[in-house]
């Protein structure tokens, strides 16, 4: 029998016992919503009180205003939960403004790289003099900037910071983490160095050399071993959905890369095998599934309404789990490499629908009603765009797994439009709105600039927008004329012209949006601005600072 059929009788074989372990669930009670779990990030009698650190007092107060709904009442938060949530803030503190810091300034030194390489695809005159400069390390320099410095140094403080909180108990072996902070950081700083002199593994999203990868490998289980601890000796009785997804993140991370650089073991089509199985797994189990679990944490914070199906939730975690693992082979395809594994990610690619339905309608009912607060709230600005690039992104790449649509798309900057779409326009926006929210409990001080935070969402929007369509319609553009053998090659090169152009005008708009957003943080960090709530790290004024935002 053809391996093609046989791929496809087993998914639907395996989609049969689904549907039967589904049923059996539901006869057992097992999928009755759970509305104590649904409500876990909420202390007791702080349901229907909105909470936006980003806001001063009077627009935190128009954004209550506009959250009210008829048969709401005021209750006090209880105080012991509030004791416990400020112990578990000021435990991880300094951890995760380490990793902000460090992410911030990933941002700015990626995020140049990325637009010099732009440039150069429409200027390749731009910066030649020195090997470096050149696109193909400027290039690799930005991924590993961004994907590592900014992207993985953010998610790590997002966990270390949301999991003392989830889990009702302070941060054990924060020094372990910092450690393992530091360790990362070098690894990054040092395979920049490396590609930039051209040292590299030579792999897509693996190209930090390996014997600088063991620092990195190193650091990751230095972080993770406290966070496991903590969960360990958690004070909940059940885990959060968030903890689900960022647990796991972790875990998976951690594994892949270390499989991914293991030296001397994979070589030919096992290794082009290995290098799609690691850069889209780096994206779906690790960028992911922090941004989600992210979303599901601060979303329904700052409306002050529970998620509206803890099930739908973690439906979304296991099926991602599932159907996720295989989904690069679609990057082999026309390559020299069995077509059932071809085939195999294609149907995983599709099944992926599955989470990213779960998750967006389990986000469209928790925002039923409320979506008008998103006017008053900038954090849930960044979050609801972060989410619905999410599910745009996730279904244009089950779409894009198809034959009929790589056989166009493989090789263009179709691929490289989708890629950001995600990377940027979900993940790094919904990590904007994090540290947004996160900050001010951090360094228990306001943003001093509101204005600012307004300016950097509009330009990253609309930049990652412009970047996005032009990209993806001169892409195809591309694809088609590639296809067309009356064509010449450089034809194809010539139709992008235009919409590489815009795509550097939209990368500049990214750029300058990250400088403001860097230049508020320092602003910040440095206590400029003209007010002034409370002290730094640690600060004794923490719990009026906490009671203040949570009226």
């Amino acid at each position: 029998m053809d391996s093609a059929l046989l791929s496809l009788l087993a998914a639907f074989l395996l989609s049969i016992l689904g549907l039967f372990a589904f049923i059996w669930s539901l006869r057992k009670g097992l999928l009755v919503e759970n509305v104590k779990a649904a409500s876990a990030i909420f202390a007791k009698g702080e349901i229907g009180q909105v909470d936006d650190p980003a806001l001063r007092t009077a627009a935190q107060a128009d954004l209550q205003a506009a959250a009210v709904e008829p048969g709401d009442a005021v209750h006090v938060p209880d105080a012991e939960e509030m004791a416990e949530r400020l112990a578990a803030d000021r435990s991880s503190a300094f951890p995760v403004f380490m990793f902000i810091a460090f992410g911030c300034m990933w941002l700015l030194f990626g995020g140049l790289a990325g637009l010099i390489s732009s440039f150069k695809l429409h200027w390749p005159d731009f910066l030649v003099s020195d090997a470096w400069m050149t696109f193909g390390r400027m290039r690799t320099v930005h991924l590993t900037a961004v994907l590592y410095g900014w992207i993985t140094n953010v998610e790590l403080g997002i966990i270390i910071w949301l999991m003392p909180r989830l889990l009702r108990r302070p941060l054990m072996g924060p020094m372990w983490i910092m450690l393992g902070g530091a360790l990362v950081n070098t690894a990054i700083a040092s395979g920049i160095g490396a590609i930039g002199a051209g040292w590299t593994d030579g792999l897509e999203y693996l190209e930090m050399p390996w014997q600088i990868g063991i620092f990195f490998a190193a650091g990751m289980v230095c972080i993770i071993v406290p966070v496991l601890y903590t969960l360990a000796n958690r004070k909940v009785e059940s885990l959060y959905v968030t903890t689900w997804y960022h647990t796991a993140g972790l875990l998976w991370i951690t594994m892949l890369f270390i499989v991914g650089k293991l030296p001397g073991v994979h070589f030919g089509v096992q290794q082009a095998a290995m290098n799609w199985w690691y850069g889209h797994n780096v994206l779906g189990l690790w960028f992911t599934p922090v941004a989600v679990g992210a979303i599901y944490y601060f979303l329904p914070k700052i409306i002050a309404r529970p998620v509206r199906s803890y099930n739908l939730s973690i439906l979304g975690f296991w099926t991602l789990a599932f159907f996720y693992a295989q989904v690069g082979g679609h990057h082999l395809v026309g390559g020299p490499v069995p077509g059932w594994l071809i085939t195999l990610s294609i149907v995983q690619s599709m099944m992926m629908i599955i989470p990213v339905l779960a998750f967006t309608i389990n986000m469209a009912l928790t925002m039923k009603g409320r979506m008008r607060l998103s006017r008053y709230s900038p954090t849930l600005r960044f979050m609801m765009f972060g989410g619905f690039m999410y599910m745009l992104s996730s279904l244009q790449g089950s779409f894009e797994a198809l034959r009929s649509v790589q056989q166009v798309a493989h090789f263009t900057h179709f691929t490289v439009a989708h890629a950001h779409l995600g990377a940027y326009g979900f993940v790094t926006m919904v990590l904007f709105g994090a540290i947004y929210f996160m900050m001010p409990r951090i360094l228990h001080y306001e943003w001093p600039y509101p204005k600012l935070i307004s300016w950097h969402f509009w330009l990253a929007s609309i930049g990652i927008l412009i970047y996005f369509f032009f990209l993806t319609y001169g892409g195809w553009l591309q694809g088609l004329a590639m296809l067309d053998p009356a064509r010449p090659f450089m034809e194809s090169v010539a139709v992008t012209m235009p919409y590489l152009q815009w795509r550097s005008v939209g990368g500049s708009l990214m750029v300058a949006s990250h400088v403001i957003f860097v230049l508020h943080f320092l602003a910040m960090v440095l206590r400029f601005g003209p007010n002034r709530v409370g002290a730094a790290l640690f600060s004794t004024q923490a719990q009026s600072m906490e009671v203040a935002h949570g009226k």
